[in-house]
C-alpha cells in the first residue's frame, strides 16, 4: 500500500472478493451495490482495447473489469467527491495505468474524446426519474439515484455516441423502465442482443434487468436464463457467490476489438 493514499476520517477500505482488489467508500455517499457487480461480469467486453464506464460512481465497475480483460478502462463521473475516491481506489490497487477517471458531465463527454472512440461502454444510471422519490436524502444519493444530471434518453443517446459501429452498450437497470430503455436504444441505434433478468429469490418478480445492445447491430435478442440472487434462507445462491468471487461470469462474453 502506497503511503501517499489515505483515507479521510469518514471512508473505509472495503474487499471487492476478487483479485485482492479494494475499494475506498463512505457513508456519506452512494455506496455500489450488487447491480454494479453483476452489470461487471455481464457485460460483454473486449480482450484488449477502450472500454468507457459511465456513472462511474466511485469505480467499482472498471475495477472489476480489470478481471476480465486488458483494455485501457475509461470511467465517467460527476459528483467531484465519489470521482476523488475512484481515483484513489485505483491508485491504491495500482492501476493507474489501466484506469482513468473523468470528472464531468457524460452528456458533453463526446466533446472531448470524439464519437465512436470507445469498443465497449458499461453504465449503472440512476433508476427514478428527476423530482421522485425522499426530497429530504443528501445530495450525494439523490444524484446517484435520480435523474438529476440526464434523463435515460438522454444517457443512452450519451453511449451511442461514444460506443463505434458494432461496439456494445451494456446497462443495469428496473424492469419497470425496460420498455423506455429498448425505445430509447432503437432511437439512438442500439440494437438490444442480450437480456437477463435479476431475481431476489425462485418464485419472486425481477427487480432488476441486464441489457446489452450493438451499435447499428440487427434485430435478434436473446433472453438468458434469470439469476436468482438469493436461496429461501437468506444466503447467496451458488450462482450469486460464483460471481462476487470472480469465478463464475453467467452471461459474461467477450467482444472483438
Amino acid at each position: 500500500m502506497s503511503t501517499e493514499i489515505t483515507l479521510e476520517s469518514n471512508e473505509r477500505l472495503d474487499d471487492l472478493l476478487t483479485h485482492q482488489l479494494h475499494i475506498i467508500q463512505s457513508r456519506e455517499v452512494f455506496s455500489f451495490s450488487m447491480d454494479a457487480v453483476l452489470l461487471a461480469r455481464f457485460a460483454g467486453v473486449p480482450p484488449r482495447g477502450r472500454i468507457l464506464d459511465l456513472c462511474t460512481g466511485n469505480g467499482v465497475v472498471p475495477l472489476l473489469l480489470t478481471t476480465r480483460t486488458k483494455a485501457i478502462i475509461d470511467a465517467v463521473e460527476i459528483q467531484p467527491r465519489l470521482a476523488d475516491m475512484a481515483r484513489r481506489s485505483i491508485a491504491w490497487n495500482k492501476l493507474d495505468e489501466r484506469i482513468r477517471i473523468y470528472e464531468g458531465d457524460l452528456r458533453l463527454f463526446h466533446e472531448e474524446v470524439g464519437h465512436g472512440a470507445y469498443d465497449a461502454v458499461t453504465v449503472n444510471p440512476p433508476y427514478m426519474p428527476a423530482g421522485s422519490g425522499d426530497r429530504n436524502e443528501n445530495e450525494h444519493f439523490a444524484m446517484a439515484r435520480h435523474e438529476m444530471n440526464g434523463s435515460l434518453d438522454e444517457i443512452v443517446a450519451a453511449c451511442s455516441r461514444l460506443v463505434r459501429a458494432g461496439g456494445r452498450v451494456s446497462m443495469v437497470h428496473r424492469p419497470s423502465r425496460l420498455i423506455e430503455i429498448v425505445e430509447a436504444m432503437r432511437k439512438w441505434r442500439l440494437e438490444p442482443k442480450r437480456m437477463r433478468f435479476v431475481h431476489p429469490y425462485v418464485g419472486a418478480e425481477a427487480n432488476m434487468v441486464l441489457i446489452e445492445a450493438a451499435k447499428d447491430g440487427k434485430p435478434e435478442l436473446r433472453l438468458l436464463p434469470p439469476l436468482i440472487a438469493y436461496t429461501h434462507e437468506r444466503n447467496y445462491t451458488e450462482e450469486m457467490m460464483g460471481i462476487y468471487y470472480g469465478n463464475n461470469n453467467p452471461g459474461a462474453r467477450e467482444v472483438s476489438s
